[in-house]
């Protein structure tokens, strides 16, 4: 559990933007229609949290790293018919792969940074329209705030009251390539089966209301990834757990825990008892 770190790049005195791109927890998914790839559509609740990457966008320089973060940029470019040069480092505190949105909130922080760096005039919406030719998460992570999504991505609606809650989310170590887990998957739930009436703000509530969802990927990317398996069991053994689930595609699991010394103790224990996973308490972006 290593705390952020910032990194001036190529020795460059001037760091003009430093933008945490918040990740975003994908539950629960619902899934319609008959495509046998992720181009299905879907309807979940991406909510925003404080566990993220690093992104540093700096003047004068050109070289960057991430090709997610490559491919904003230069979609910035041609948007704006901009020849402006950045160096933009990317620090990687998420693990890839993993179905919580690490990549798409690199490549929306990048959209946010450079315009803000380049000095343009522009509006979310506007991003978010960039944002849809990147990924299908990519325009939900350009504001970072919780929201519900449904189609491909791209139908974007402001989710409110979403409770504060202190969490622990955990990945083994493997990669779960998303399209391998939508052409696995045999049970479709529909879109509309979500009720979008959120609970009380309290972590319990917010639990209860979840576990009248589900995750209709949780059982393709399981057979694919057993170890996932292994991690929901660890997560629902911590005390003061109220919920565990696998998040988006896998395979990254959460927990929701009753307070935040209870989701720090668990993520202690955990780490403890298996030193490669990646595991990491974080919270609820209200």
């Amino acid at each position: 559990m290593q705390p952020l770190k910032t990194y001036i790049v190529e020795d460059s005195p001037v760091i003009r933007e430093n933008l945490i791109a918040t990740l975003e927890e994908l539950l629960p998914v619902k899934v319609v229609g008959s495509a046998e790839d992720e181009s299905e559509a879907l309807q979940w609740l991406a909510r925003a949290e404080h566990s993220a990457d690093l992104l540093i966008v700096d003047i004068f320089l050109k070289r960057g790293s991430g090709l997610g973060v490559l491919r904003a940029a230069r979609a910035m470019q041609a948007h704006f018919g901009r020849k402006d040069g950045a160096v933009i480092a990317l620090t990687k505190n998420l693990p890839v792969a993993s179905g919580i949105g690490g990549g798409s909130a690199d490549a929306a922080a990048t959209l946010r940074g450079l315009a803000q760096l380049w000095d343009i005039e522009t509006y979310p919406s506007e991003l978010q329209g960039i944002a849809e030719t990147l990924g299908s998460d990519v325009p939900v992570c350009v504001e970072s705030r919780s929201a519900w999504m449904e189609g491909r991505g791209e139908q974007i609606s402001r989710a409110f009251r979403v409770p504060a809650a202190s969490m622990v989310l955990v990945n083994p170590g493997v990669a779960v390539p998303t399209g391998k887990v939508f052409a696995a998957l045999a049970t479709r739930s529909g879109i509309g089966a979500v009720e979008r009436q959120l609970p009380d703000n309290d972590p319990w509530s917010l639990a209860e209301y979840l576990r009248s969802t589900t995750n209709d990927l949780e059982a393709p990317a399981l057979a694919i990834a057993p170890v996932i398996g292994e991690v929901l069991a660890m997560l629902r053994a911590q005390a003061g757990v109220y919920l565990a689930r696998m998040s988006g595609s896998g395979a990254t699991c959460f927990a929701i825990f009753e307070d935040e010394v209870a989701a720090e103790r668990a993520a202690k224990a955990i780490e403890a008892a298996h030193s490669d996973w990646w595991v990491q308490p974080a919270r609820i972006v209200v």
